[in-house]
């Protein structure tokens, strides 16, 4: 059974860094590719960033280039968002996507597997 567990995340004032995490257990990785949501109240979900293991090739959405990381560490089995330069928009629930079954990876309908969330809160 496949559980993705996020942790981290809280609030913090703009400008702030906050990094998420996201632990896969019974989950194979193998060329799969992972990835970030965001959802805020009143939203769509949304693809923030994605990470593919075939070359290791990320992908960000406009709103946060040069702003989130997404990384991952295989010996761990997690995924991370280190989010810096934030923003009070990128206030929203952030959640780990795996098991991406068809392109493209920003529509959450693309994914089969979902953590339960972390809050990410940004004041100005």
């Amino acid at each position: 059974q496949v559980q993705l567990v996020e942790s981290g995340g809280g609030s913090v004032q703009a400008g702030g860094s906050l990094r998420v995490s996201c632990a896969a257990s019974g989950y194979t990785r193998g060329t799969d590719c992972m990835a970030w949501f965001r959802q805020a109240p009143g939203k769509e979900r949304e693809g923030v960033a994605s990470i593919c293991s075939s070359g290791g090739r990320t992908y960000y959405a406009d709103s946060v280039k040069g702003r989130f990381t997404i990384s991952e560490e295989n010996a761990k089995n997690t995924l991370y968002l280190q989010m810096a330069s934030l923003k009070p928009e990128d206030t929203a629930m952030y959640y780990c996507a795996a098991n991406l079954l068809r392109t493209p990876w920003w529509l959450h309908g693309n994914f089969k597997y979902w953590g339960q969330g972390a809050q990410v809160t940004v004041s100005s």
